[in-house]
């Protein structure tokens, strides 16, 4: 029989993550706790100061931690303080979590080596702090590409930005940060071939939109399966099964990496 577990949230966390919703849709693994009883899945905003509330809700006893849309923070302690007390910690990230990301990987990293340039734009609506964009944009890239090489700010203001770099073979590489109300907030990328290449288009998480993918070569065009499933309920599946199996999720190990990446941008 499966565990249910049960899940508190902070008020800005539901209002960022959609916590709620997500928990609603999968009801037979996560509910309320009961009045007077500590949850065991704690949900927190992944505003500057995560780190410090996620630890505080270790040492409160949570057994699975829930971080929405983390901003740039060292991870070393937290990191200890969850392998110490064998909690899983999970970040549900605007839009480096959603599922449609898998299937974009694989397709991306068969043509890494014949790439030629990848273009990549992020919208979010103005007034959206451009650092924080930055964050969210770069940890969907670099979730279907790997690790970037040679990031450089070209740009940087209040409108946006445009941050250069190269894949693990060279070609160059683009992110183009866009603070606007007149376009749909979401990530646009282009992977560019010899003969084609593969564009990845993910929407913002605050529903089962689908990420599109689509592979060009010889072929011709390839539409990829279209996956039916948030971002935010994507990252609850995979923290129960990180709870039911016991295992830890890899997530604090790849932040460290991308909050390393935007340390050393000049």
């Amino acid at each position: 029989m499966s565990t249910q577990y049960t899940v508190a949230a902070s008020v800005q966390a539901e209002e960022s993550g959609a916590v709620g919703l997500a928990v609603a849709s999968l009801p037979v693994s996560f509910g309320p706790a009961p009045a007077g009883e500590t949850a065991a899945i704690s949900a927190i905003d992944g505003a500057p100061g995560w780190t410090s509330e996620a630890i505080k809700a270790i040492d409160g006893g949570a057994s699975g931690i829930v971080v929405i849309n983390p901003a740039p923070e060292n991870t070393a302690a937290l990191r200890d303080a969850a392998e110490a007390a064998g909690t899983a910690v999970v970040l549900d990230q605007r839009w480096a979590s959603n599922p449609g990301l898998v299937p974009a990987e694989d397709a991306v990293r068969s043509l890494a080596g014949r790439a030629a340039m990848l273009d990549t734009v992020a919208t979010a609506a103005a007034g959206t702090d451009p650092e924080r964009l930055l964050t969210e944009h770069l940890a969907a890239v670099v979730r279907i590409t790997g690790q970037l090489d040679g990031l450089r700010v070209v740009r940087r203001g209040a409108h946006g930005y445009t941050v250069s770099g190269r894949l693990a073979n060279g070609a160059p590489v683009s992110l183009h940060g866009v603070l606007s109300n007149s376009r749909p907030a979401g990530v646009d990328l282009r992977l560019y071939t010899d003969d084609g290449g593969v564009s990845v288009v993910v929407p913002e998480p605050l529903a089962a939109w689908p990420a599109e993918i689509r592979a060009t070569g010889q072929q011709g065009e390839l539409l990829l399966p279209t996956l039916y499933e948030s971002a935010h309920r994507t990252t609850w599946r995979r923290l129960k099964e990180h709870l039911d199996a016991g295992t830890f999720p890899s997530d604090l190990a790849g932040f460290a990496r991308l909050t390393e990446s935007l340390a050393h941008l000049s």
